[in-house]
């Protein structure tokens, strides 16, 4: 090593050193230093304890919200069983919709809470809303696990078309033929495993333009859940209808229909009774709740065992448009020993329309009231038939009405003509009637002026019981339109003139009282009905007297007067559209007496009635039984 290399190093050597020795902190220093450390570590000491606690609590208490929770599913476990896990849900409204309803399913029981009838509305322009969604109920008891079940207790969840949905309450079917929602229940184990291929699912089929949706209650894998020796499942159905109309129509009214599986068809009462039931033994295809216009129907595929209906009316309802509360209890198949189940019924929420319930063969338009076999065989092959026919022009209901009853006088004309005759020939016969009762006055001698006025009857052409003919033609149709027009839900709300509604009453002017057997307003359409069908009684008392004198009985002349009166109290409250046809009906027969008083001359036909006496008469068989009876009577009496 140089001279120069060694002075470098002990230079370097100098510098640290002197370095270090610069550097070394004082006493005061150390200590300064010594106590931030010692704080440093004290406050970190404090943090750790403190976060230390935190942690214990924090952990003590998920322990004990876990126990809690554990606590509480397994509450649910003893009382649910495997379907503790579908016990505890969001409830939720699912709206299944298509062209002509709206239908709204509650997640909690998976059951229909309402439905809305898109193409109607009520009388006051409300959406027309079935039933009462707050107290509505429909629900499957089961037994599962050893434990009785009721669906309604049950959490469901959606899936459309077989996929989880999780998308807007509201679903449409848009442009698809069918739509398919269903909601499920899952099953869990006790840990509270929930198991995706064990459920309880309510099915719903919507199509695209249809009333009629498709309901099937199926078990998925529930073998060992439900007891193998599971033979059938009960089925509670409840719903409170509201009121639809302005007024309720006694011969149509809110009641329970159920279709038996031999296809007869009956009902619980409709009148005003506060309570009916029924306890049905027999298989049932079908139950339905109905209204005047609209019916709600749960509709088998197979059948209903042991149904009972009932209906009643609450006294102090929550809903300000209540009418009626109506409930069914049935069982339904179910076959425990199968891994699978399917429940297959399906819903009919719709008008009472005649053509929309036909095309489903299932004799649902029976709810329809339209009188008994003969009035029915009327209205559903003629009356309809041309009344749907003239419809189909787009014209007025009031002009069809008026075209219908134009076609049904012309179609009786004939008969109509044929009576007015005979009583034109009574009319020319009295006179010589009257020789024949002043010839035999005693009352031995009634069999020979039987016979004498027989025999001038037989010579003339004349009968005065040809004059029946009309009205039991006549009689049948009236009838049959007597429960047509007020059961037609194509007159519901059709206005015409004053009428807003040809359904239901008209009223000019709304009373502040009620009178007995009237009511509390004026129907105009009744009271012209009324006063032309007195005129109508009043013109055809007078021909009567005058073909047959005062023969007729004067209490028939007032019971004659009286029945005007009487419909004057029963239609005020009736349809406004068969008031309009009754009067109609009057004032063409007041055309149709004018048509046939002007085409018969009585003294051409007086002629006429002379020569047809100088001709030769056959006696028919009759005549010849009366005149045997007439000898017999003459030689006991001889005797």
């Amino acid at each position: 090593m140089d001279k120069n290399s060694l002075i470098g190093i002990i230079l370097i050597l100098g510098v640290l050193i002197g370095w270090s020795v610069w550097m070394t902190p004082s006493k005061e220093e150390i200590a300064q230093q010594r106590h931030i450390q010692d704080s440093i570590n004290r406050v970190n000491r404090e943090r750790f304890v403190r976060d230390s606690i935190s942690m214990a609590e924090a952990a003590a208490l998920m322990n004990e919200q876990t126990e809690t929770k554990d606590e509480s599913f397994a509450n649910r476990y003893a009382q649910f069983g495997s379907f503790a896990q579908a016990s505890e849900g969001e409830d939720k409204t699912w709206v299944l919709e298509n062209e002509v309803l709206k239908m709204n399913l509650s997640s909690k029981g998976a059951y229909v809470k309402t439905i809305e009838l898109k193409d109607y509305k009520t009388y006051d322009s409300l959406p027309l809303i079935g039933f009462d969604e707050e107290t509505s109920r429909f629900n499957l008891e089961f037994v599962a696990d050893g434990k009785g079940l009721n669906s309604y207790d049950l959490y469901f969840e959606p899936y459309i078309n077989g996929m989880l949905y999780e998308g807007e309450e509201t679903i449409n079917v848009d442009d698809r033929d069918s739509l398919v929602l269903s909601l499920r229940a899952y099953t869990s184990d006790a840990s509270g495993y929930k198991d995706l291929n064990k459920y309880l699912e309510f099915r719903y089929t919507m199509y695209k333009d249809q009333y009629m949706v498709g309901f099937d209650i199926v078990t998925n894998n529930l073998k060992g859940i439900i007891p193998a020796n599971t033979r059938f499942m009960t089925i509670d159905w409840m719903v409170d209808v509201l009121k639809q109309e302005k007024a309720v129509d006694r011969y149509n009214g809110s009641t329970v229909y159920y279709m038996y599986s031999n296809n007869d068809v009956e009902a619980l009462s409709d009148t005003e009774s506060p309570e009916e039931e029924e306890d049905l033994r027999s298989s049932l295809r079908w139950i339905s709740f109905k209204q005047r216009f609209f019916s709600y129907s749960l509709i088998a595929k197979d059948n209903f065992e042991n149904a009972f209906v009932e209906m009643h009316t609450k006294t102090r309802p929550s809903n300000s448009r209540y009418l009626k509360s109506m409930s069914a209890n049935v069982e339904v198949p179910f076959d425990g020993l199968n891994e699978d189940n399917t429940i297959a019924m399906s819903y009919y929420f719709g008008p009472n329309s005649l053509k929309v319930m036909e095309q489903y063969d299932l004799r649902l338009e029976k709810q329809i009231p339209l009188g008994g076999k003969m009035l029915s065989w009327i209205n559903r092959y003629i009356v309809i038939n041309v009344f749907n026919w003239l419809g189909q022009y787009g014209w007025s209901y009031g002009i069809v009405i008026l075209v219908l009853t134009l076609i049904i006088k012309i179609c009786l004309m004939p008969f109509a003509f044929k009576s007015y005759l005979s009583s034109a020939k009574m009319r020319v016969l009295k006179p010589e009637i009257d020789a024949i009762n002043e010839k035999y006055p005693k009352q031995e001698d009634a069999m020979k002026k039987q016979q004498a006025i027989m025999d001038l009857y037989k010579k003339a052409g004349a009968s005065p019981t040809s004059g029946c003919l009309p009205v039991l033609l006549q009689m049948p149709i009236l009838f049959a339109i007597f429960r047509f027009f007020p059961s037609s839900i194509e007159l519901r709300q059709q206005s015409f003139l004053w009428a807003d509604d040809l359904s239901t009453y008209d009223s000019i002017l709304d009373l502040p009282f009620n009178i007995p057997f009237y009511g509390d307003h004026v129907s105009l359409f009744t009271l012209l009905m009324t006063i032309s069908t007195l005129l109508y009684t009043y013109i055809n008392n007078r021909q009567m007297q005058q073909a047959q004198g005062n023969q007729a009985m004067p209490g028939m002349k007032l019971m004659m007067y009286l029945m005007p009166i009487m419909f004057l109290g029963i239609f005020n409250s009736y349809s406004a559209g068969l008031s309009y046809y009754y009067l109609l009906v009057n004032l063409f027969s007041f055309l149709q007496m004018y048509i046939f008083k002007i085409s018969i001359n009585e003294d051409r036909l007086r002629r006429q009635i002379e020569q047809a006496k100088k001709k030769p008469v056959k006696k028919s068989n009759f005549q010849k039984r009366l005149e045997e009876m007439q000898r017999q009577q003459q030689q006991q009496m001889r005797r």
